[in-house]
């Protein structure tokens, strides 16, 4: 089982959407462990990522403070 996003945001906008780590790793053109790094706080995602993520997962504005920062 793939760990858990810590942000509640992003875990229920990934609920409700039911995408996988994997289905939003294809969407996001990214290698599926960085996209769980990114949701679970162990790396930080670039603006790009950010948008991106928040994009694919229909997070209308979307929390952009210290636990959403962007490099």
């Amino acid at each position: 089982m793939a760990p858990d996003p810590r942000c509640t945001a992003l875990r229920a906008a990934k609920d409700k959407k039911g995408l996988s780590y994997t289905q939003i790793a294809q969407e996001m053109g990214e290698p599926e462990q960085r996209v769980i790094d990114i949701c679970t706080g162990t790396s930080t995602a670039t603006e790009k990522e950010f948008n991106l993520l928040a994009q694919i997962l229909d997070m209308k504005n979307a929390p952009h403070d210290a636990a959403h920062v962007t490099q």
